[in-house]
């Protein structure tokens, strides 16, 4: 009898493309099996198109105080008839599902105290993001499936003049995390130095990046700015002809990453290199305890060794500790 799987992952952006070998080890083990994906409305589009899952669901938005609403979605949960969890996200409000579940609960992996398949406790290891997930598969019974194909992840380039070679530039990132972002006026002079040097830029980000954006392109005016102009398959097509890519600790960057493309990552003391660096084959980064200390000198030696050197091999597989 073919099971019905239910995987949870939320966001943010960059969380779910780190997911995405897990998403293909789950696929794999449950290759006949019905697998339904529970996610965040903002990528549940983007989600229909992922080879991995045969129908996605988007997270209602409930309020804590409703309790009417909950409990509603605790019975559509109940009804589904779920004969398996595999809860990625891992919060207090995943925790709740769990719990809105019942007495009959399905198998469950995650973190929520009483599933019949606790993840791992992790404390005390410094494991990449992506790694917590597949090893929290292993407890669950699901082996590792190799690297995820990508090649579904694609977008049409042809409204862009895009030159022949150029380095993507991410220089945004969240609007509540400045701590996160190297200044503009940096990008800008690494901008001019690749242009002296004979190589483009392209500058990629959203909508609530365009104030960055601007101080960007009024500092190097030759950038080409697709900043809002660009979907998630695009985004992936522009990094698979980049040199390289240089941004933030943002999603885009590890979606650009895990595609192939170079990637040198820009990190503050906010963050952890180590755990939340993107899943791809040639990642490399720099940290200062501010961003604004950073020299672009720093960043351009590092990004020239990091498109000269790019491995073909696949990404990194790190020992049990």
């Amino acid at each position: 009898m073919n099971q019905n799987i239910l995987v949870i992952k939320l966001g943010a952006f960059g969380d779910i493309v780190l997911a995405f070998d897990a998403f293909h080890a789950i696929r794999t083990h449950h290759r006949r099996d019905r697998i339904v994906l529970l996610t965040r409305p903002a990528y549940a589009t983007w989600a229909k198109t992922m080879p991995w899952f045969d129908e996605v669901w988007a997270e209602p938005r409930l309020s804590w105080c409703r309790v009417l609403q909950w409990l509603r979605w605790g019975s559509t949960l109940r009804n589904a008839g779920f004969t398996r969890v595999y809860d990625l996200q891992g919060n207090d409000r995943t925790a709740l599902y769990f719990h809105l579940l019942g007495r009959r609960k399905p198998e469950w992996s995650g973190p929520v105290r009483g599933c019949s398949h606790p993840r791992p406790d992790f404390r005390g290891q410094r494991l990449p993001a992506y790694e917590r997930l597949l090893r929290q598969l292993e407890a669950a019974g699901v082996p590792r499936a190799g690297p995820a194909d990508l090649s579904w992840l694609d977008g049409d380039l042809s409204a862009f003049s895009l030159p022949q070679r150029y380095v993507i530039l991410v220089p945004g990132c969240s609007a509540h995390r400045p701590e996160k972002r190297w200044p503009a006026s940096s990008f800008a002079a690494l901008a001019n130095r690749l242009q002296a040097d004979g190589v483009a830029c392209v500058a990629v980000g959203t909508r609530s990046d365009q104030a960055t954006l601007a101080e960007l392109m009024a500092l190097a005016p030759h950038v080409l700015n697709l900043a809002d102009r660009t979907n998630f398959g695009q985004l992936a097509a522009l990094a698979r002809r980049a040199l390289a890519v240089v941004g933030n600790d943002t999603g885009p960057v590890h979606l650009m990453a895990a595609v192939g493309a170079p990637t040198v990552v820009l990190y503050s003391a906010a963050s952890d290199p180590f755990v939340v660096r993107p899943n791809g084959p040639s990642v490399a980064w720099l940290q200062r305890p501010r961003l604004r200390d950073l020299e672009v000198d720093e960043v351009w030696a590092l990004l020239v060794q990091t498109w000269r050197e790019a491995p073909d091999s696949g990404p990194h597989v790190y020992p049990a500790s």
